[in-house]
């Protein structure tokens, strides 16, 4: 299953997307961060009246073959460890009390996260906002970043939006239509970013109880659909581009994970339609979300992309990679004695230090 986070400055309707896609999954669970422990999330083990001892099923157990939607996820970093096993293994092991056990937990994961500092700073990379290890970071398949920035017109049919819901006025769909565009272009011309805005005039919403329905027969009835020889062409060709990106840039490997989350994502992307191949239009969908993701994760403070970051935000920004810089000449200092170095022997000790 595939793994999303959203991270964003708070009130941006993070909680709400994820108490929505709960709704609408077959077997989804909503928990919070704060509140939940590691054994909420995997596994219990509790005694009996007999003395016996008896598992009881966390969250992610309990969304088995579902989605799970964990909120504040930055606040949960003791429970991080919990999770590598089921995001990875999509299992869950047990060894208490002589209980020795692995229980299926093939859940998609949905996980929303505020910033340590309370608003994203893009100087930073996302590892260094959340103050998260880069092995949980790297089991997301897709990293989103919401950023607040002011616009007139949606703050102003946002406001109108919540003083229509507690005064009872009808609701209008002019916000639904604040960004969307007509196009006469194919839907294979269009970018993706594009056909997935809606339009507040002709949406026609599906009903929560028959969406639910609908996920739960594409889940139970269509296969792993396989990829066709254009969708594994264009899945081949943007991985071996970005193999090379991050061998010239000396930046965090690209490593066959990145191609799995490709594979899965594409094989999803063709089962929402209810269809057994994916096609080469699904594959390029897939590799532009990738490519989403990648900018918002690459973009640094400037707006400029900086491709030394890690895919998964596992690289430093420039002012922690001067600290580290100075760090490494100041330990060389005080090593031979001497406070004057040549260009050469900077450059030596950055590459020690993998600058």
């Amino acid at each position: 299953d595939s793994h999303i986070l959203v991270v964003g400055d708070p009130g941006l309707g993070k909680s709400q997307m994820l108490q929505a896609c709960a709704s609408v999954a077959p077997r989804g669970v909503y928990v919070c961060g704060n509140t939940s422990t590691a054994s909420g999330l995997t596994v219990t083990l509790t005694r009996e009246g007999g003395g016996d001892f008896a598992l009881e099923a966390g969250a992610l157990v309990l969304a088995d073959q579902g989605c799970c939607c964990i909120d504040e996820f930055d606040k949960m970093s003791v429970q991080h460890q919990a999770l590598l096993e089921a995001m990875e293994q999509q299992v869950i092991s047990i060894a208490k009390a002589g209980v020795v056990c692995s229980l299926p937990a093939r859940t998609a994961i949905l996980a929303a996260a505020n910033p340590a500092s309370g608003h994203y700073n893009r100087a930073k990379t996302v590892a260094e906002n959340l103050r998260m290890g880069q092995p949980l970071l790297s089991r997301f398949d897709l990293v989103f970043i919401l950023l607040d920035k002011p616009n007139e017109q949606l703050d102003s049919l946002l406001s109108e939006h919540v003083m229509a819901l507690h005064s009872g006025v009808k609701q209008t769909s002019d916000l639904l239509s604040v960004t969307s565009t007509q196009s006469n272009l194919p839907d294979s011309d269009v970018p993706l970013s594009e056909r997935l805005k809606l339009n507040g005039e002709s949406v026609d919403l599906l009903p929560h109880v028959l969406l639910r329905k609908y996920i739960a027969y594409a889940r139970k009835y269509v296969p792993a659909p396989r990829l066709s020889a254009g969708a594994a062409q264009v899945l081949q060709r943007f991985y071996l581009e970005l193999r090379k990106q991050h061998q010239t840039l000396d930046a965090t490997p690209v490593t066959t994970r990145q191609l799995e989350s490709l594979i899965r994502l594409t094989q999803a992307r063709a089962k929402l339609e209810l269809r057994e191949e994916a096609t080469e239009q699904d594959a390029v969908d897939v590799v532009e979300l990738m490519r989403w993701s990648m900018v918002d994760t690459f973009i640094d403070e400037f707006g400029a992309l900086d491709f030394q970051r890690s895919t998964h935000g596992s690289g430093m920004s420039n002012k922690n990679q001067a600290k580290k810089f100075i760090s490494a000449l100041q330990k060389k200092a005080d090593l031979q004695a001497k406070s004057v170095f040549t260009i050469m022997e900077m450059k030596e000790v950055a590459a020690l230090a993998k600058i």
